[in-house]
């Protein structure tokens, strides 16, 4: 028996970061809203305090944050001439559950795309020909929103984490310091940057005998203590080791906990339901409204919550399973080009250079999530890509994220994996060595996507998503110019050796990479070609709105937190100004 609720004005379906920022801002517009998350509660004395949250065993390789696969996962292949079969560990990505979710375990990377980033198919036709976004079966396209569109909301942003760095380019004007490929941005971050310890640094200073233009990380570890627009205090970083994967008990990491919650939760039009399982969106009979969800708790009970509007806030691979589920759209279709639903899915391109010393103390252990020297002289289309082979490109770090004496063990070329060799090499290599990260775009291909599962289901008898994605030439041409590239920066800081890890061959859903999926949902200027318009909005039931990095319609080479954010300060703002006056489609079709 299904039990009947009240209505509210909105219903969140998932409660990270999206979440947390959308229920800010309707709740102080006023409206009634409910957020319903599959997880269980977390805040930041009780669940991260400190005398237990820098446990490696228990966060990184036990995965106490994250969605425990053997209730719900989804199925893997690289290609459609493979069976999907269900990916029984996390590995190559990390699913986040609970209030939070990858909001607490990310490692506070705020990035801003670059302006041609929201332009990739015209950008890229105009200045290397059409060829070079229809090779590779690439169906790239642009965004539908502009940079300076979204920059106030990126300001936003920032200014909600406290975020720390230095800019580079001011109202158009290039600052010494900064990173001078960046969009122009209106002011300058809230806190200055982190100080860089002695690896990074050594890497900015290889970099810029080369001519590149090394810059601090912008960062939500915090620099200094910090107040943001909600009356929410963070603290400096401690410099710890223990970010992603893991939750911050100094108070010194953005997250839904430390920079929203203590403000939302106060609100009496807020509703905070967790161990809350969303089953369904439900639809009027001509399938152009939703009329709410329907919701199983703990206990087994079953909820219809009426709404007058649905915000899909969970994460990229939820909320398309969740249109899928509920009957939303139209399913993309690889072989005949038709549909949208699932389309474009798209991950990240990653690979590293460790450099190893005789001469040198590095002290890994002083590390943070986002404490590095960046180099963005290859990413997007900041160089010349003429006779390359690909579109696309990365940032290149000196990066210390931790010491965590599991995890970050480097060991040189030729080392055996395990026994009394491999013991020696990591004691004489533990404080001298460190590794210089690759972050890469990934272009969207015609046979990548996510659809569901003919075969497997979870609990509650749905059918599994299943995900079709392998890198392709693309990738692999532009993972390697970049690995050159950070390669040459390694030898320029004149290590005792250097240890290449390319991008070889298909994706593997086994060692971790990034939990940086995107696409399936994603955005454009019609409803041919996206899911969701601008303001992500869906074209097909125009009082849903679904969002996040499945909007996405490829990935650019940094990591996506700063545009998720920006794109629901943005949908939110029109939400506000012109939805609730008028409900119904935002762009006319």
């Amino acid at each position: 028996m299904t039990t009947t609720l009240p209505p509210v004005d909105a219903v969140l379906v998932g409660f990270g970061w999206t979440g947390a920022i959308m229920g800010q801002q309707l709740c102080d517009e006023g409206l009634s809203v409910v957020a319903l998350e599959r997880g269980a509660w977390r805040d930041t004395p009780t669940d991260f305090a400190t005398t237990f949250a820098q446990d490696e065993l228990r966060y990184m390789w036990r995965h106490h944050l994250f969605q425990n696969v053997s209730d719900d996962t989804l199925t893997i292949r690289n290609n459609t001439s493979q069976q999907a079969l269900p990916m029984r560990h996390l590995g190559s990505f990390l699913l986040g559950t609970g209030v939070g979710s990858g909001g607490v375990h990310w490692n506070g990377q705020i990035w801003r795309f670059l302006p041609s980033d929201f332009l990739t198919k015209s950008h890229n036709q105009q200045r290397y020909g059409a060829k070079s976004v229809t090779d590779y079966d690439l169906t790239v396209q642009d965004w539908g929103v502009t940079y300076d569109e979204l920059e106030p909301f990126y300001d936003q942003f920032d200014k909600l984490c406290g975020t720390s760095g230095t800019a580079g380019n001011l109202k158009g004007q290039i600052q010494p310091g900064g990173n001078p490929f960046e969009g122009p941005r209106s002011s300058e971050y809230p806190t200055p940057a982190m100080p860089q310890t002695y690896a990074p640094t050594l890497f900015g200073v290889a970099a810029a005998g080369l001519g590149h233009h090394p810059f601090p990380h912008p960062t939500g570890n915090l620099s200094e203590a910090y107040t943001n627009p909600l009356g929410a205090q963070l603290g400096a970083c401690t410099y710890c080791g223990f970010c992603e994967k893991f939750g911050c008990g100094n108070y010194s990491k953005a997250s839904p906990q430390t920079t929203v919650l203590p403000y939302l939760m106060a609100k009496p039009n807020f509703t905070l339901k967790t161990e809350s399982e969303v089953l369904k969106v439900e639809l009027t009979p001509d399938r152009k409204r939703a009329t709410g969800v329907t919701y199983v708790n703990s206990a087994g009970e079953e909820f219809f919550q009426p709404a007058e509007m649905v915000i899909l806030s969970a994460y990229v691979l939820h909320n398309v399973r969740l249109m899928l589920l509920s009957g939303i759209g139209q399913p993309y279709d690889p072989n005949a080009g038709t549909g949208q639903v699932g389309r474009n899915y798209a991950y990240q391109t990653t690979s590293s250079v460790n450099v190893f010393f005789d001469d040198k103390i590095l002290n890994p252990f002083i590390g943070a999530g986002a404490l590095a020297t960046v180099i963005d002289d290859f990413n997007g289309d900041n160089f010349d890509h003429t006779g390359l082979g690909f579109i696309g490109g990365g940032y290149i770090a000196g990066m210390v994220t931790g010491g965590r004496p599991i995890e970050m063990m480097y060991t040189p070329q030729g080392t055996p994996a395990w026994g009394l060799e491999w013991k020696h090499a990591a004691a004489k290599n533990y404080l001298k060595s460190f590794a210089i990260a690759t972050h890469g775009s990934c272009m969207s291909h015609r046979g990548n996507y996510l659809d569901l599962d003919p075969t497997y289901r979870d609990t509650f008898g749905r059918p599994m998503l299943r995900m079709t994605f392998d890198f392709t030439d693309n990738e692999h041409k532009m993972s390697d110019y970049l690995t050159d590239r950070a390669a040459e920066v390694a030898r320029a800081m004149n290590p005792r050796e250097i240890k290449l890890n390319r991008r070889t061959g298909s994706w593997n859903v086994i060692p971790y990479q990034t939990t940086h999926n995107t696409g399936g949902a994603i955005m454009g200027d019609n409803p041919g070609n996206s899911v969701v318009n601008k303001y992500l909005q869906l074209w097909d039931v125009p009082n849903v709105f679904s969002l996040g990095a499945g909007a996405f319609p490829q990935n650019a080479g940094y990591n996506p937190t700063g545009t998720v954010a920006a794109l629901t300060y943005h949908a939110a703002a029109t939400i506000k100004s012109q939805y609730l006056k008028t409900p119904g489609p935002l762009v006319q079709a």
